[in-house]
């Protein structure tokens, strides 16, 4: 039985159902997972930190020798017709609702050699949903985590769809009724299988040095603003385990998390010689300055 929705899309130059849309099956995202994806939240009908996401997509692209087949004018274009198509479907009009943009780029189809061919054309494929927010009591509250070795490969700078290492990280927590894994390599944080993780200690926020082991979020460049803004010191370097495990508040980000507070990481409550937790005020300043910035 066909559970595909009906929502909009769009596939190599044409706009159409979701559970119309067809990929031939020598697609080399399908075959090897030769490729990438962006995730961009569209707020009120405006993509969010649009030229971020362009920027990481094009890097992402010249890692993988793919050239992209759209300029940012072109991607914007797509964005906002799909939203009006999907708001359109909803019966609302596309600055009334939030929504989520994928988009999906692959080599193209070609016959089954891991070497990378050439002369193909690259698969293009591009989708939106209505973007859930976060219950307010989740937010209330915050959420439970837990760490794990970090056993991804050496490129988590790519924003590939070999995504199985991060199904693997997600599913440890996912288990054990978590929202996320954080994860170390060696004695360092690197990130958590879906999100980026931020350490407050003392009034600082820390993340870990961006490089090949890190997926650089779009809300990095974002975070430092606000702080910026809140007089919250920003800081990125490598960040010991014991400070994790020390911090004062733990914080999550990710393009459908917008930034989450941790409160319990391997059933212990986050902040040092807490008996319980909640979300702390660094988080809380953030969470406001983000709210505002969707806004603008």
């Amino acid at each position: 039985m066909n559970n595909i929705p009906s929502t909009p899309c769009y596939l190599n130059g044409e706009f159409m159902s979701l559970n119309e849309a067809r990929i031939p099956v020598m697609d080399r995202g399908f075959i090897f997972g030769d490729g990438l994806y962006e995730v961009v939240p569209i707020y009120g009908g405006r993509p969010f930190r649009f030229d971020g996401h362009m920027a990481r997509l094009e890097r992402s692209l010249k890692e993988m020798r793919i050239a992209n087949p759209h300029s940012r004018d072109q991607w914007l274009a797509m964005v906002n017709q799909l939203a009006q198509l999907l708001a359109e479907q909803q019966g609302q009009g596309a600055s009334h609702m939030d929504q989520i943009f994928y988009l999906q780029i692959t080599r193209g189809v070609a016959p089954r050699d891991h070497a990378m061919p050439t002369n193909i054309t690259p698969t293009v494929f591009a989708m939106v949903q209505v973007l859930k927010p976060i219950a307010a009591d989740v937010r209330n509250k915050g959420v439970a985590c837990v760490s794990a070795e970090d056993f991804r490969w050496g490129k988590a700078h790519i924003k590939s769809t070999s995504l199985l290492g991060a199904v693997f990280s997600r599913q440890i927590s996912a288990d054990v009724g978590a929202t996320e894994t954080i994860m170390f390599r060696g004695d360092f944080l690197s990130e958590a299988a879906a999100s980026n993780v931020w350490v407050v200690k003392n009034g600082t926020l820390i993340g870990a040095i961006n490089n090949h082991l890190v997926l650089e979020g779009v809300r990095y460049g974002l975070i430092e603003t606000l702080c910026e803004q809140a007089g919250i010191a920003f800081e990125l370097r490598n960040v010991h385990r014991n400070e994790v495990f020390d911090a004062d508040e733990l914080i999550l980000s990710s393009a459908t998390k917008e930034i989450l507070a941790i409160t319990t990481l391997d059933n212990k409550p986050v902040g040092r010689g807490a008996t319980s937790s909640k979300p702390g005020p660094i988080y809380q300043k953030l969470f406001a300055l983000y709210q505002e910035a969707k806004k603008a």
